[in-house]
């Protein structure tokens, strides 16, 4: 009967034992993206939990945090403890290193493709029949027409739909600046409020009725399709658009110090799997791995893209056009 018992403390001390090991075993990120990655990120969270479930034996949990990338990037500097974040531009992230020494300098290099595991692009969203013939950049500062976009100030996909815009209209003006600039007012004048995220300006655009053209995101305007009905709204391809690189990376003074560094790293890493490519371009953001990109073509309309190398890179343009009395700051002043 002693030894019995024996026996059965024994395994009840086990079983204590095991409990806490697998509690301990548990881990938890916290993702802190921009605007439009809901959908994206719901559907692979589980992906990524299954994956390190199986090669590390490892339950995860991965909590989000969504709003406009300049206000996510300020929200992480001043405290809020993501483990990685996946915004929308490079210089949002890089005020991570240059303001908080959050990350390291060459955070862009430890990833493939700039540490960019998809990319986007800036296209049109208009109601059903198109009533106010929106074909290109040029229709938006028409008299009478209403758009919709986020601020460039707290919005990262607002910052490029700006400068997809002002590519347009330097290529139509001999690259006059002036001529831009003043493409760009017209534009703005148009633009009744300015939402600080893409999704709140879905939000005015998609439920409550503003305006008469949504610019967005291309993974955006397919969600308000798919969302709020295909035979109520339909996209427009403009002839020239901008090609967008949301950026991600681990935050890793962070994550160190929460002790989920190898988990966060593989969290990123594996956006770059097959089997997240897949995910990535079912939710019409573009795959950066060529044959998932291969399969999807036809749902990516072939569009002329800038890169912002073209407007010599992500600080060069943030100074130059959305630093305070910047560009945006002085044709704003005059709407």
């Amino acid at each position: 009967m002693k030894t019995q018992l024996k026996h059965i403390i024994f395994a009840a001390a086990l079983s204590i034992l095991a409990g806490n090991n697998a509690q301990a075993a548990d881990r938890e990120l916290l993702n802190v993206s921009y605007d439009p990655t809901r959908e994206l990120y719901k559907e692979y969270n589980p992906l990524f939990a299954k994956h390190w479930q199986e090669t590390k034996g490892e339950s995860v949990t991965i909590n989000q945090s969504h709003g406009g990338g300049g206000k996510q990037a300020r929200a992480v500097l001043d405290g809020l403890e993501a483990d990685v974040v996946t915004l929308a531009i490079a210089y949002d992230i890089d005020q991570l290193y240059k303001r908080g020494n959050l990350i390291p300098e060459n955070w862009q290099s430890l990833l493939p493709n700039n540490s960019s595991p998809y990319t986007s692009t800036i296209v049109f969203v208009v109601r059903k029949g198109n009533p106010k013939g929106i074909k290109d950049w040029d229709d938006l500062i028409k008299a009478g027409v209403g758009v919709v976009t986020p601020n460039p100030k707290t919005s990262g996909g607002a910052r490029w739909n700006y400068l997809a815009a002002w590519a347009y209209a330097l290529k139509h003006n001999n690259n006059s600046e002036a001529a831009a600039k003043e493409f760009i007012t017209k534009l703005f004048k148009n633009a009744g409020v300015l939402d600080s995220g893409a999704r709140g300006s879905t939000t005015s655009f998609a439920e409550r009725g503003l305006g008469d053209v949504l610019i967005t995101w291309e993974n955006e305007a397919h969600l308000v399709l798919n969302e709020f009905g295909a035979d109520k709204y339909e996209i427009v391809a403009p002839s020239l658009s901008i090609l967008a690189e949301p950026p991600v990376t681990v935050v890793e003074k962070v994550a160190r110090k929460n002790g989920t560094f190898e988990v966060a790293t593989e969290y990123l890493k594996y956006l770059y799997s097959k089997e997240a490519q897949e995910i990535i371009a079912k939710n019409f953001y573009r795959p950066t791995d060529k044959d998932i990109a291969a399969k999807y073509a036809k749902q990516f309309p072939a569009i002329e893209l800038v890169n912002i190398k073209d407007f010599g890179g992500w600080n060069t343009a943030q100074e130059k056009h959305f630093a305070d009395n910047g560009v945006f700051d002085q044709i704003y002043g005059q709407h």
